[in-house]
């Protein structure tokens, strides 16, 4: 027992070392690119477990392969506004891992896009699209271009000429890229248009995220935010707990942020704020989803604007302080590092139960040691936010069989799925010596399926 207790450290101390070289050289050859060391270090740490148990990915280097895209495309984007002058913004798409599928990934236009963005997106998005079970590769792609005060006119010409140059790269067994921020079933609508006529085929299968008239999947809208709610309904479960009668807190309001908030609600919850880039709304009634529905979706408005319809509830200016309202769950939904190490203290100090990630890594390194370190349940975003990937999945699959899903068969289909990835990540942790952490069991059963798939398929 001594002697195989001594082997087993000599492997963690091996695998540790191996992780620990490995990070160094990527943050040496990646000196700026801050989102995509913070996603790395977060995915590495998490490894060693199984590079210890499983040393053939160390001998296939297979970490040093994978952190490194197989290619990443970057060009311009010239396009004409309502006045007639040129402006010119870039264009990116990083396509990760092709090792079990097609590249895929969702598109993102906003002033934010970085190449440290797309490439952080594009890493974690190899791991979460491997969770969900089906064949498609990591991706993910975008531009500086901010779609907000523009006309319907600059956004179609810009659109039509971000796929002139990308169009290029993708097709249905290529890459099959699908919407994200900035990026709705208008912004997918133009660039099929454009892909459509480019290549002179109607290629359904080439984007996702498109109108339910022209190949688009049903329920793909609310994918996310319900996906996110199921995987968290797993979570509470898991521990004998349940959506009824908790107060949630939601993060965001667009429509992520929208359908958890539609779907918690029907699992018996109270969500009491939700927010947007400018700031927070607290309802201690309860939010009215009708009415931010409205707001966000069909006017484009600010969420302050809610408490001329609903005086009773308070709007603050600023997004941070939306965590120092006390609650039972917590879905943060708006954006990258919105929950730093002290917002994540002070939902503990109020007694959080649960966190739920619905957008990309908004949880610091930091925080997400708070959580794991005062036992709140913790739904990392590769799992939990996986359900647009998965429903996207779908919709390729209707495309390349021409037929359509109704809207329960998608949501029981998202519901599946959502519990196997739970399943998948709860047994990995506990197979790996950290039973209940879902952040390390999600990043190995992740990893292992592209892993192996690299090994079974040579140094390529």
């Amino acid at each position: 027992m001594v002697a195989l207790a001594k082997e087993k450290q000599k492997e963690l101390v091996e695998a540790e070392k191996y992780v620990s070289e490995v990070y160094e050289a990527i943050k040496e050859r990646n000196p700026h690119e801050v989102e995509f060391i913070q996603a790395v270090k977060e995915i590495f740490d998490s490894l060693v477990p199984v590079l210890a148990k499983h040393p053939k990915y160390i001998e296939h280097n297979i970490l040093e392969r994978i952190v490194d895209p197989e290619r990443f495309i970057s060009f311009r984007v010239s396009w004409v506004d309502d006045q007639g002058k040129v402006q010119v913004n870039r264009g990116y798409r990083v396509q990760f891992n092709s090792a079990i599928g097609p590249y895929k990934g969702g598109l993102r236009f906003h002033p934010s896009v970085t190449p440290s963005i797309i490439k952080f997106l594009g890493f974690e998005q190899i791991f979460k699209n491997s969770l969900t079970g089906q064949s498609i590769g990591g991706a993910k792609g975008g531009s500086d271009f901010d779609p907000k005060g523009k006309s319907d006119g600059e956004i179609m010409r810009f659109s039509q000429s971000f796929m002139a140059e990308l169009g290029k790269y993708i097709g249905p067994d290529v890459d099959v890229p699908a919407g994200d921020i900035g990026v709705g079933a208008r912004e997918i609508g133009y660039m099929f248009g454009q892909y459509k006529k480019m290549k002179g085929a109607y290629e359904a299968g080439v984007l996702t995220g498109k109108g339910v008239s022209f190949g688009g999947s049903l329920a793909r809208t609310e994918a996310t935010g319900y996906g996110l709610v199921y995987f968290v309904d797993e979570m509470l479960k898991h521990k004998g707990l349940s959506f009824k009668d908790q107060t949630v807190v939601v993060s965001g309001s667009g429509n992520v942020s929208i359908y958890a908030i539609e779907k918690a609600h029907e699992l018996g919850a109270t969500v009491v704020a939700c927010s947007d880039s400018n700031g927070y709304i607290y309802d201690k009634e309860g939010i009215d989803l009708d009415t931010v529905k409205r707001l966000k979706e069909e006017n484009s408005l600010r969420i302050s604007e809610y408490v001329e319809e609903h005086p009773h509830a308070e709007y603050k200016e600023g997004c941070s302080e939306i965590w120092s309202i006390p609650c039972d769950i917590a879905l943060p939904c708006a954006t990258q590092n919105e929950i730093g190490e002290p917002s994540a203290k002070l939902l503990v100090a109020n007694g959080v139960k649960a966190v739920g990630e619905g957008a990309n890594m908004p949880s610091t390194l930091e925080a997400i040691d708070t959580f794991l370190e005062n036992d709140v349940l913790f739904g990392p975003a590769k799992a939990a936010n996986a359900g647009g990937v998965a429903v996207s999945s779908f919709e390729m699959a209707q495309n390349s069989s021409r037929v359509s899903w109704t809207f329960e068969e998608v949501d029981a289909k998202l519901k599946e799925t959502m519990a196997s990835i739970f399943t998948n990540s709860i047994k990995e942790a506990e197979e790996h010596g950290v039973p209940g952490n879902l952040v390390i069991g999600a990043n190995i059963a992740g990893f292992k399926k592209v892993a192996d798939a690299m090994i079974d398929q040579g140094v390529i």
